[in-house]
């Protein structure tokens, strides 16, 4: 993996607003990776895709990770840093072959969802839909003594089963940040996406990027090509001089 030069993730930050966060994400996995077909990345399972969206992050905007979110007893506010070192898995066994679970009588084999599965819920607004869509995409067979049967036909405490051992073999997929309130008291665990994160954070930076273009371009007569092609170090220090 590679890392992304200022004028790469300011196009494809452009890009990805005319997309949904999931194809962004693959959008900047395909660059970085450019030795990797995209078929390829889509197919990853979420927590193999995550893990290099972090240590992509890693490269580009450096280690440390500044996340606010409100209490959700009393809606205090709260800050919360930490590295992305923290929530990185250990990279375990395949996670690409298939899986068995039996519950209740019911013999399942599945697969781990990838970003091809996370695309095909796009216009699915309903959780309870976009989860029963996404375990039937998964599920490879399902049979009961013997007899197979239809993805449909599995009681909702099979899938429930099915997609709790998911986020046991992946569970970079499914990231939880213990949160504490200093104010009430309150403890509860934080779903973060490193997906929504890490589009978040390049849009605010994307957004401070064209205002240093414009600022020194009007002062200094540079185009943004040339603006773009310096450090950021040496950006700020011209920067500084508009100001002095």
């Amino acid at each position: 993996m590679r890392s992304l030069s200022t004028s790469e993730l300011l196009d494809l930050w452009e890009m990805g607003l005319a997309r949904s966060p999931n194809e962004w994400a693959l959008l900047l996995l395909a660059k970085a990776c450019p030795d990797t077909q995209m078929e390829s990345l889509a197919s990853l399972c979420i927590g193999r895709r995550d893990a290099l969206l972090l240590l992509l992050r890693d490269q580009v905007f450096g280690p440390n990770l500044a996340c606010i979110t409100a209490c959700r007893g009393c809606g205090e506010s709260l800050e919360l840093d930490f590295s992305s070192r923290d929530i990185m898995v250990p990279k375990g066994s395949d996670l690409s072959e298939p899986f068995s679970l039996t519950v209740d009588g019911f013999e399942v084999d599945f697969r781990l969802p990838s970003s091809l599965d996370l695309l095909a819920l796009a216009g699915t607004n309903e959780v309870f839909s976009a989860r029963q869509i996404l375990i039937e995409r998964c599920l490879l067979n399902v049979s009961r003594e013997g007899q197979e049967m239809q993805a449909g036909q599995l009681p909702p405490e099979v899938g429930d089963a099915v997609s709790e051992q998911m986020s046991e073999l992946d569970p970079q997929a499914d990231l939880r940040l213990e949160m504490n309130c200093p104010s009430c008291g309150l403890s509860w665990l934080e779903i973060f996406d490193i997906v929504s994160f890490f589009w978040k954070e390049t849009s605010a930076w994307a957004e401070r990027i064209l205002r240093d273009v414009s600022t020194l371009a009007r002062f200094y007569g540079w185009s943004e090509s040339e603006i773009l092609s310096m450090s950021r170090w040496r950006r700020q220090i011209y920067l500084d001089m508009v100001d002095e």
